[in-house]
């Protein structure tokens, strides 16, 4: 990225490729929470109306499988690519979890109830990011093998015992619960509901993020991209805000 780029107000943070990913995978998610929810809890008025409208508790359970279809597909093409784009292309590790994130939580929490005049510096995703992807991406995983131990239990059971069976009904149950709210509690929050983003977090519409925003939440990657350095703007008032920074360097 061209550091004359820094002047302009929003800037390209992920790539169309990125945005159709995360809408199809969302499509996938909740035909699976829909039908699979509608089929646990088959006694709720909701899961009979999702059932009666989708033709039937055969068909719930046709489209389930298929949206898991899916959802393998679309995991094994984003591992894939970051697999590839890691060997080949130097892409940078910057999704892994490291002690830092640890650190920057720890140092968030001490900014919020005011031990430390500044919260966290963060690179190209912080440690809430972090967390909620691999939380995601391994539930994911596992709702996948445990899926399809489910569908093929005969050909499983021939390599493995037939107590993984009710392990594995277990395991994807509580699994999708554990998902389910994971994205209704941490990620509908962060993405809708957060004061730093209400109404609606606009990143994966358009890609593009504000450039006062980057500074606030990714100041480390606003760095290395424009070739600034970002210190604390002292003459904030009681600087406890982590929104205000001055340049010094390339700007």
């Amino acid at each position: 990225m061209d550091a004359a780029a820094g002047t302009a107000q929003y800037i390209k943070r992920f790539s169309w490729y990125r945005i159709i990913e995360h809408w199809a995978v969302a499509v996938i998610f909740v035909s699976l929470a829909a039908t699979g929810f509608a089929q646990k809890y088959y006694d709720v008025a909701l899961s009979q109306w999702i059932v009666l409208h989708l033709g039937g508790i055969d068909a719930v359970r046709i489209i389930h499988r298929i949206a898991g279809l899916f959802l393998i597909l679309a995991l094994a093409q984003h591992l894939l690519a970051a697999i590839s784009g890691v060997l080949f292309s130097k892409w940078e590790t910057s999704i892994m979890i490291t002690k830092c994130d640890f650190t920057d939580a720890i140092t968030n929490l001490k900014y919020y109830v005011g031990m430390v005049e500044q919260p966290a510096r963060c690179g190209r995703y912080d440690y809430r990011e972090k967390f909620e992807y691999w939380g995601i991406l391994t539930g994911s995983i596992l709702m996948g093998i445990t899926g399809f131990t489910l569908w093929f239990p005969a050909p499983v059971t021939v390599v493995l015992p037939g107590e993984v069976i009710p392990i594995a009904k277990i395991l994807h149950t509580n699994e999708a619960l554990v998902l389910m709210l994971l994205v209704v509690v941490w990620h509908v929050y962060n993405s809708i509901f957060s004061p730093d983003v209400f109404p609606i977090d606009t990143v994966m519409f358009t890609g593009k993020i504000s450039k006062e925003r980057m500074i606030r939440e990714h100041p480390i990657e606003y760095e290395q991209l424009f070739g600034v350095t970002l210190l604390p703007d002292d003459d904030q008032p009681s600087s406890k805000s982590r929104f205000h920074y001055h340049l010094t360097g390339g700007e």
